[in-house]
């Protein structure tokens, strides 16, 4: 297919661009296979270039001859643009509607890309398994990497390598990954350097109405636990779900088959609820009535805050079992591709803090999130805006950004990076030129061939001068384990991400700059006290001139 085909309308002079609280602006728009373009002669006015990716929907109005489309926009902006001509207005809201809905992978835009800037480091090589396997090793010798996968027929959404422990051979892996949901057996997610005890993450046990039971799913678990330990599975749905889960074959771990292990059951909504939640937070957000009763309703209405409340609840559980009470942790919803990976991954978050350094957080999502198989394609191909019924769509990671971001704000120097590292990973998993989000599995990526066809993601952070711009002057580092409060009161609406695009952002622009402008003095005047130190030394160590008679 011909991109060419979809523009009916390729160019159109006379548009004018409205976006909040940025000048007007009148010029030519542009349709390309990728890009919705509006150019425009004006001194000092800033080019749109828009992924048509990007687009969530559209709607259009007509007065006269005069058309009018607003753009939806999956980062949640909204932008108009008013189109002299209702010919051209139909045509050009037709194509955007036809270029923003290609369900082809290979068309899309990160196939076409290529970078203008220098690749210092290929990202697709950045966190390999077998790096970070390096590290594990350099802490116990009790877990190897197992190559069971290599091929993807174990699993379908596990990477090639995973870790297990040392003493169960890949036979016993087979027959476990048998028995839980989509062959996702029991896999090493962390390892406490402290104590010695780990989280793992699978989906649900596949025991059904009959009690059926898996010896090896059994002695793989149990090889995780020290002699006189027990262990806690964190189920992530409630204990009706679970229950009701074996109905349709699934199930939980009974303690008669798993004595050691202790069950807890969080409830985490599942991804149909909370993109409905996602629909309506966005809506309040952009109520124009100006009433405090109706906007204190309706974002209690969306129930987003209420899920942020039991994600991170449930990662300090799960923390708190590792840390305090020495006990290793087993988590798992259904799947094991949603809730579990958003508690596993905030609880390092919690507990390891080289998970909160700038290559340490996206060492955490690749290893958490891309490489354990969330499925980004299905989750991130619509935002709040589409008119489409949901299918699969959920803001399951989002929610994971908005939970660090909570953590960020109640600890504020711990972190080496800014809350624009968490909007840009948000922008880039529904929107982008990179190839990092593409895909639902490990397995997709190889298939699509995303390492030799797209650039990386990672690529482009990594690069100094983007490091610098991400990078938190406040940050100290803190080897501490960090307890965030989940209390109400202690839970905010992301406004950097919800409320972005209706007001100003020269406030809080204004704001950092004094802040980095503070610190850099600070560190002047700190250095000025270390340099007069030293010389107060030396002139004490002088010896006294003699006194003369």
């Amino acid at each position: 297919m011909e991109f060419a085909e979809l523009i009916k309308t390729p160019r159109v002079d006379g548009v004018v661009l409205h976006r909040p609280f940025m000048p007007t602006v009148e010029g030519t728009l542009c349709l390309t296979g990728h890009h919705l373009i509006l150019s425009s002669r004006q001194d000092n006015t800033e080019e749109l270039w828009l992924l048509h990716s990007n687009i969530d929907s559209i709607e259009k109005r007509f007065l006269g001859s005069l058309g009018t489309i607003i753009v939806k926009c999956k980062d949640l902006r909204m932008i108009q643009l008013d189109i002299p001509g209702m010919e051209e207005c139909l045509n050009i809201g037709s194509s955007i509607e036809a270029l923003s809905t290609l369900d082809s992978v290979s068309l899309m835009y990160p196939y076409f890309y290529r970078p203008m800037f220098e690749v210092i480091e290929d990202g697709w090589n950045s966190f390999l398994p077998e790096d970070a396997f390096k590290d594990l090793e350099a802490m116990t010798d009790e877990w190897r990497l197992s190559e069971v996968n290599r091929d993807f027929r174990v699993c379908t959404t596990y990477p090639p390598l995973v870790a297990v422990p040392r003493d169960v051979d890949d036979d016993t892996l087979r027959k476990a990954a048998g028995f839980r949901h989509g062959g996702r057996f029991p896999v090493l997610s962390y390892y406490h350097k402290k104590n010695g005890m780990v989280m793992m993450r699978s989906g649900q046990p596949l025991t059904g109405t009959n009690g059926r039971r898996c010896k090896e799913d059994e002695r793989l678990i149990n090889a995780t636990l020290r002699p006189g330990k027990r262990g806690y599975v964190i189920d992530t749905r409630t204990i009706s779900v679970a229950q009701q889960a074996k109905a349709r074959g699934g199930g939980f771990e009974t303690e008669a088959n798993y004595p050691q292990w202790r069950r807890i059951h969080k409830a985490i909504e599942r991804s149909n609820v909370l993109q409905d939640s996602l629909v309506k937070l966005v809506e309040a957000c952009n109520d124009q009535s100006h009433s405090m009763d109706r906007w204190l309703s309706k974002l209690e209405a969306s129930n987003w805050q209420t899920h942020v409340k039991e994600i991170l609840t449930t990662a300090c559980l799960a923390a708190q079992c590792i840390d305090r009470e020495g006990a290793s942790v087993l988590v798992h919803g259904t799947e094991g591709t949603d809730s579990t990976l958003q508690v596993t991954s905030l609880a390092q978050i919690i507990l390891d803090p080289a998970c909160r350094t700038i290559q340490g957080f996206q060492g955490l999502v690749e290893r958490e999130w891309l490489q354990a198989g969330h499925p980004f394609a299905q989750r991130c191909s619509m935002s709040a805006y589409s008119n489409s019924k949901p299918r699969h769509e959920a803001p399951g990671f989002l929610l994971f950004l908005d939970c660090v971001w909570q953590v960020l704000r109640q600890f504020p120097c711990s972190f080496q990076f800014t809350e624009q590292l968490l909007v840009l990973l948000f922008e880039h998993a529904y929107a982008s030129q990179f190839g990092t989000f593409l895909g639902n599995s490990a397995a997709e990526r190889v298939r699509l061939s995303l390492p030799e066809k797209t650039v990386s993601l990672w690529s482009w952070v990594n690069r100094p001068q983007e490091i610098d711009h991400l990078s938190n002057p406040l940050y100290e580092p803190n080897s501490l384990v960090i307890w965030p409060s989940v209390a109400p009161q202690s839970l905010l609406l992301w406004e950097g991400v919800f409320l972005r695009w209706n007001r100003s952002p020269r406030c809080q622009e204004e704001a950092h700059e004094e802040m980095v402008h503070i610190i850099e003095y600070n560190k002047e005047l700190q250095n000025k006290v270390n340099s007069l130190r030293r010389q107060l030394a030396q002139l004490e160590t002088q010896e006294p001139p003699l006194q003369t008679p």
